[in-house]
């Protein structure tokens, strides 16, 4: 595959579980210079570290609502990589604030990708999801399942469902979204 002739700015759109990081990912292996930013990925890693937005994005996580346009886009902005950097924005923006904060920051967005995947195949998708915590590698039990169950295929540690992939409470995000 070609390098880019410039740098790419790709935002990838779709409800909580339409394959964002699957997409993501398969960008990522056909243009190594390209860095991936997930906002659901940052989002759970602030969580865990019990960070200041963390902490706060916690409450509305925990209850399935969307956290603040103002607290999104804070965490993005201050994680976006170098100017000259080629990057994908995986679930940001979601809403019309979170895309004039990108525009007010001076963000020269060239691609957005909106996958627009049905309901019943994102709850399938959920229902089915394990992820290696230490990678985020994800796999899927139907689509993608790992070599032996419940086992990282490169690590040979131990899978876990995401919180947040509750079917029942991811019901909320999809129909917000």
């Amino acid at each position: 595959m070609r390098p880019l002739s410039r740098a790419a700015r790709i935002i990838m759109v779709g409800a909580p579980g339409a394959g964002k990081g699957t997409q993501a990912a398969r960008l990522l292996k056909a243009f190594p210079s390209l860095k991936a930013l997930s906002s659901g990925d940052l989002l759970r890693d602030n969580v865990a570290r019990s960070t200041e937005i963390g902490q706060r994005a916690a409450t509305y996580m925990s209850s399935g609502s969307l956290v603040p346009d103002t607290l999104m886009s804070r965490l993005i902005l201050a994680s976006l990589p170098p100017a000259e950097q080629s990057y994908i924005l995986d679930g940001f923006p979601r809403t019309r604030p979170q895309a004039e904060s990108l525009t007010e920051a001076g963000v020269d967005v060239n691609f957005v990708v909106n996958l627009d995947v049905p309901h019943s195949v994102i709850l399938d998708r959920i229902a089915n999801r394990w992820v290696h915590p230490g990678s985020g590698r994800v796999y899927n039990l139907t689509y993608s399942p790992p070599k032996v169950e419940g086992i990282d295929d490169i690590t040979g540690e131990k899978l876990v469902r995401r919180v947040d992939d509750d079917p029942v409470g991811f019901l909320n995000p999809i129909l917000v979204f």
